[in-house]
């Protein structure tokens, strides 16, 4: 390790998202690398095309501005190398691909990203690799689940749009223990808040779309494996010839600059919202882990260093015919909040959420399911709009 590198390494956290993927030394003393698109990498001669060894060989392969970002990745990752994808999605199937074969077992937690689980009922269930899907809170049960073939485990902590808890070094152990993987989707707390190798996790996803980027106009994934299963990863990538971009990856390393200081933010306000909605009786629940309230609270707190901005609570409703009447009649009186897909930009959102693709677990009741992403605006700006919300849901129901 150089005496950089050393530095560097013992820095607190906001100087390395400053520094990490940093080395003006190398790019003629421009602070930001440049961006190096690249097709065909030429060779001094036929000798050394047969086998290279020179650093760049292909585009599909990186080049100096793709691997800035990902080694800014694998500092706060502690990984041995990181893949970049087109998406989240793409980050989450490479991974799955990677490791599957026809004939496996793969456990996966029932409170997974929607599109993950549809990726898993049509394109590996084609590929004759069984998915089993299990509740996020069943602890040391979840090992009468495994097999013989169980090959992988598939976590998000907490699940999407609901935010169940699962306990990842639990279920790690387990995993191991049965000759099985852990990979996870951590998009929703980033490495910076939950540092999933050190938890167990063999294989970190993120979509980098969200937090790393901050400005909702970038489209990319990150897929970061530990050794044992860093070359595993790498060759299955370079067989699929999916590679990010040399310009989403200047504009993600761009927003790791103020990564930090926008999640410390979006943290604040988050819960602030949050501990408010709390209070309110047109409110059945807040699905936050950082409030004591939630059921998963204990496990957030022990292993989690923050929050993300991103929570649901549930609107108390009345019969089930009326609560998507009521659900929409919040979001569409909302004004600041955006209606739009996605999280983690300067911007909040809000979305009605679809409860019905789980299998095992059962959906919050009481009411429509509503997500919120909080952004960076003032909190009493974003309390006002809710109550905009909440004034017409009253309206409605007369």
């Amino acid at each position: 390790m150089s005496e950089n590198e050393d530095w560097l390494a013992k820095a607190g956290t906001q100087t390395r998202l400053c520094h990490s993927g940093y080395d003006p030394d190398s790019f003629h003393g421009f602070v930001n690398p440049p961006i190096v698109r690249a097709s065909t990498v030429l060779f001094p001669n036929a000798r050394s095309m047969e086998a290279p060894t020179q650093k760049y060989t292909y585009g599909t392969r990186g080049t100096p501005t793709t691997n800035a970002l990902c080694a800014a990745i694998d500092d706060f990752e502690g990984s041995a190398g990181t893949i970049l994808l087109p998406s989240g999605l793409a980050a989450v199937t490479v991974a799955l691909l990677a490791y599957v074969s026809p004939g496996d077992h793969v456990l996966m937690v029932d409170s997974v990203y929607e599109p993950t689980r549809h990726f898993c009922n049509t394109m590996l269930k084609r590929m004759k690799v069984e998915v089993e899907y299990f509740d996020p809170a069943m602890g040391e049960a979840v090992e009468s689940l495994f097999r013989p073939n169980t090959r992988l485990v598939h976590l998000e902590a907490p699940g999407s749009n609901t935010f169940e808890m699962v306990d990842v070094p639990l279920v790690a152990e387990i995993a191991h223990r049965h000759g099985a993987m852990v990979t996870m989707d951590n998009t929703w707390a980033t490495a910076l808040y939950f540092k999933a190798l050190d938890f167990g996790v063999d294989v970190s996803i993120h979509a980098v779309t969200k937090y790393p980027s901050g400005h909702a106009d970038v489209l990319m994934g990150t897929v970061s494996a530990n050794a044992a299963h860093w070359r595993q990863l790498k060759e299955a990538n370079g067989a699929l010839g999916l590679c990010g971009s040399p310009e989403d990856s200047y504009m993600i390393l761009r927003g790791l600059r103020s990564m930090g200081v926008r999640m410390a933010h979006h943290d604040r306000s988050a819960r602030a919202v949050a501990a408010w909605l709390e209070t309110r009786p047109d409110v059945a629940r807040v699905l936050h882990p950082a409030l004591e309230s939630f059921p998963g609270h204990a496990i957030w707190k022990r292993d989690f260093k923050g929050a993300g901005g991103l929570f649901s609570f549930v609107l108390k409703g009345g019969e089930p015919d009326a609560d998507k009447t009521l659900g929409s009649a919040f979001v569409d009186a909302l004004r600041l909040f955006g209606l739009g897909w996605s999280w983690g930009g300067y911007e909040s959102l809000a979305v009605l959420v679809n409860t019905q693709d789980r299998t095992v677990c059962q959906a919050p009741g009481g009411g429509p399911v509503i997500r919120l992403q909080i952004g960076l605006e003032d909190v009493e700006d974003i309390i006002a709009d809710l109550e905009r919300g909440f004034a017409a849901v009253k309206a409605l129901r007369g």
